[in-house]
């Protein structure tokens, strides 16, 4: 309350007088952000004076602040010179970037939670998400004679917009009735700015965009970057992007790993370890008179051991094959490409259709229904073991799609690869039973490939 407020403000005025009397308040430097805590003074005296200035800053710090954030607030604790509301969009903790609108409504989850991103459909146009009333809401900010709106105080940046709704709550909409109660933070740990990375060789293209061999200049770490295009749909830009949102829940030595992601501007970057054997599609097609026996079934348990934690993830991949997969240091296989990739809670995905759909990897129940599980990334397994053992063949040589999925139907498996030892051969044809029920879990095949491999 404002009583409270001038109490407080009393109070303060009287240590302030109190502490100036008994010493002189050091130096401060021009600037002073909240992670600069170092000690002004080399003696202990000045140490002594610093300590007893910063006790009252401290407390300052709150005057400084909304009456909302005395109440509780969450924000910093100390004095900033720069307010931030004055600070560039990029650096506000509510912008997100350019994330998709659907994994921007999974962050917001409570009354009032609320950020702000970049439109997907319309690059350079800002859209305010808020969770209101049990529904996730999006704004458009409007932007006309050089200031930005809702409908009502116009502003001449956003994070000044922002803030003014945010501290006073005034609604965002009269129609509406939106407030802003509580800013979503960016999850700062896989956030890089595009300047932290310099690209380098064109590794190759995709559907999404180029990706790059490139450099971390934090510590000097050489990257793949994979880049989206400009111009793609919304709807195959939030594919892009889903591919880094899965990864930064996974951590295991045959999954490829996320460094982090670029989504503060256009174009948008997937930063991730650099894999120095490139694809295993290649590698096989490239290595295939070196490869040994022993060392392609180390491929298919590092394959099924990486399927293996995806599954126990209730991960579905969806595009589970030999040019999707990478080959690593010591030739350790990784599992890579989940731009296709869903995270269900019962481990089932349907989908109403794709436009590119790998037919000659996918199950059968997929391709009539739509109807994808982990039990269907076990087909697709049971063709990348056949890649593996006929050292990068295309599957079902000499049909097209259409007639592979015909035989298929029928009941026409493919045969053994001249190269491949009978009980793998007999594994893939555990993995292509026509009843999804039937096939293996990938723990098992992980089991069954490493004691092949013992022998």
């Amino acid at each position: 309350s404002e009583a409270r407020l001038l109490s407080q403000k009393s109070l303060l005025d009287a240590k302030l007088a109190s502490t100036v009397a008994a010493a002189p308040l050091p130096v401060l430097p021009v600037l002073q952000y909240e992670d600069d805590t170092r000690s002004i003074g080399s003696t202990d005296k000045m140490k002594e004076k610093s300590s007893r200035f910063d006790t009252l800053r401290h407390s300052l710090a709150g005057m400084m602040r909304s009456p909302k954030a005395m109440l509780g607030s969450s924000t910093s604790q100390f004095f900033e010179v720069i307010p931030t509301s004055e600070r560039p969009l990029a650096e506000q903790e509510w912008y997100h970037g350019a994330i998709p609108r659907t994994e921007a409504q999974e962050l917001l989850r409570q009354q009032g939670d609320f950020l702000v991103r970049e439109s997907h459909g319309k690059p350079g146009e800002y859209v305010l998400s808020v969770f209101s009333d049990e529904q996730r809401r999006h704004f458009i900010i409007q932007y006309a004679d050089s200031q930005y709106r809702f409908e009502g105080t116009g502003f001449s940046t956003i994070p000044q917009l922002i803030e003014h709704h945010f501290s006073t709550q005034q609604v965002i909409t009269k129609k509406s009735g939106v407030v802003l109660l509580k800013p979503v933070i960016k999850d700062k740990k896989w956030i890089l700015n595009h300047e932290d990375v310099v690209l380098g060789e064109l590794l190759g293209k995709g559907n999404f965009g180029e990706v790059f061999k490139g450099t971390l200049l934090r510590d000097k770490m050489l990257v793949a970057v994979k880049t989206c295009k400009e111009d793609l749909p919304p709807e195959l830009k939030i594919r892009f992007l889903s591919e880094a949102r899965i990864l930064k829940q996974y951590d295991h030595p045959n999954i490829v790993k996320l460094i982090g992601v670029c989504t503060q501007r256009q174009p948008i970057y997937i930063v991730m370890e650099l894999i120095p054997g490139g694809d295993f599609l290649s590698f096989l097609r490239k290595k295939k008179e070196d490869l040994k026996m022993k060392q392609l079934l180390r491929f298919a348990v590092d394959a099924a051991a990486g399927m293996a934690y995806l599954e126990s993830k209730n991960c579905i991949h969806r595009d589970l094959a030999a040019r999707n997969c990478l080959v690593g240091d010591n030739n350790v296989l990784k599992i890579s490409d989940f731009g296709m990739s869903r995270q269900e809670d019962d481990g089932v995905y349907s989908s109403s259709g794709l436009k590119q759909i790998p037919i000659k990897w996918t199950a059968p129940e997929a391709l009539n229904y739509g109807r994808y599980s982990s039990e269907s990334d076990v087909w697709s397994y049971g063709v990348l073991l056949w890649e593996t053992f006929s050292l990068g063949v295309c599957p079902y040589p000499g049909m097209t799609n259409q007639q592979a999925r015909e035989q298929v139907e029928k009941g026409y498996r493919m045969t053994c690869p001249q190269r491949c030892p009978d009980e793998v051969y007999k594994v893939m044809q555990r993995c292509w039973q026509y009843n999804p029920e039937e096939r293996p879990k990938f723990l098992e095949l992980q089991r069954d490939l490493s004691a092949i491999k013992k022998k």
